[in-house]
């Protein structure tokens, strides 16, 4: 039950006052004025006026038997369908007191008995149009927000293709069919999707978080776009030389994204993807690298990764090695719970092992 009152329209005023005399002296005013007089004598009978139709403005008397003024104007103060429409107090009580009453309640205006033609036309005209323009303030509002709400969104999704076009460049000399990307990402939000239903990380993993380390996970190895195609795509063993320059690439991709952060700092992903590119390669029990964290010292969207990264590289071909089967895949995995992954994660990776992407 919308209230409007548009240009040319006749406002629907209802008056409510239990002396008949009044509310014959006020609904002659009002149709003067040029609008819709609706006069009533309680409160119950306002009140089932409303439910018929949402006047533009309410005019109330203060002394009426078995619900005053001033119960009435709580009652619909109260109730969220009838709490912006306008009412003006209609009485002979005019004390300062009485007049801070009303407006407590939530009164707009005070109208004293008797009743001046003139005086009663400007007021209530001028309540209209304050309560129009409010009304067109608030339409404007709502076309703003979601004017502003849709160029958000479009930035977002934007900035979201040219991420995932940055990461494909780290990613294309290992992974040219572009499937690990995609694979790590969905995993890792159907991995956070499923902590949520679980008593240690529901308080951590909002559904922000999902939405972010979907993202957030394709950036995992950026940094791997400062190591040589020489090493990088070396089909046999790496010497220990060797592996310390792939080892680097977690601080400087941590390092690039880090540039990146100081000048998008409302990007959520971004935030947790330092974590991911710094920290998936840190171990559970403290032997990963390149800090050593141990345990829940290693931020969740790391210790997230650090499982879906090693699971797909397991069952995916490599330049070193041949893909092995998901079920042998799986049994790695357990087999490295609580030395190199969280167990409360690898247990909820056992759950929804069926859904996982790979391949």
């Amino acid at each position: 039950m919308e209230m409007r009152v548009g240009t040319g329209e006749k406002a629907n005023i209802l008056i409510v006052d239990d002396i008949t005399s009044n509310l014959v002296i006020l609904t002659e005013m009002i149709k003067s004025a040029g609008h819709v007089a609706r006069p009533v004598t309680s409160a119950k009978q306002a009140l089932a006026a409303i439910e018929v139709q949402m006047p533009n403005l309410i005019l109330l008397d203060i002394s009426m038997p078995d619900m005053d003024g001033y119960e009435f104007c709580e009652l619909l103060k109260k109730d969220v369908k009838t709490r912006d429409i306008p009412i003006i107090f209609i009485s002979a009580m005019n004390s300062k007191e009485d007049k801070i009453k009303g407006f407590k309640l939530g009164a707009i205006d005070f109208v004293s008995k008797p009743f001046e033609l003139e005086e009663v036309t400007l007021r209530i005209n001028t309540h209209l149009k304050l309560y129009k323009m409010q009304h067109e303030l608030e339409v404007y509002n709502k076309r703003l927000y979601k004017m502003v709400g849709d160029q958000i969104k479009k930035i977002a999704e934007e900035e979201r293709h040219f991420i995932y076009a940055l990461a494909k460049l780290s990613e294309i000399r290992e992974h040219p069919d572009g499937q690990h990307l995609e694979n790590v990402s969905k995993n890792c939000k159907l991995i956070a999707m499923s902590l949520q239903f679980s008593s240690r990380f529901e308080s951590e993993v909002t559904n922000s978080f999902v939405d972010a380390i979907e993202i957030a996970a394709t950036l995992h190895d950026i940094g791997k776009i400062a190591v040589s195609d020489t090493i990088l795509l070396k089909p046999g063993k790496l010497t220990e030389e060797e592996m310390n320059e792939v080892r680097k690439h977690t601080e400087i991709g941590a390092k690039m994204l880090e540039e990146m952060y100081e000048v998008n700092e409302h990007n959520d992903f971004l935030g947790i993807a330092i974590d991911i590119a710094h920290y998936h390669h840190e171990k559970w029990d403290g032997t990963g690298y390149p800090k050593g964290l141990k345990g829940t010292e290693i931020p969740l969207a790391a210790r997230i990764m650090a499982i879906v990264d090693v699971y797909d590289a397991l069952v995916s071909d490599r330049c070193y090695k041949d893909s092995y089967s998901h079920e042998r895949s799986m049994e790695i995995i357990n087999e490295e719970a609580g030395r190199s992954f969280d167990p409360d994660i690898v247990a909820v990776f056992n759950k929804v092992q069926k859904q996982l992407r790979h391949g």
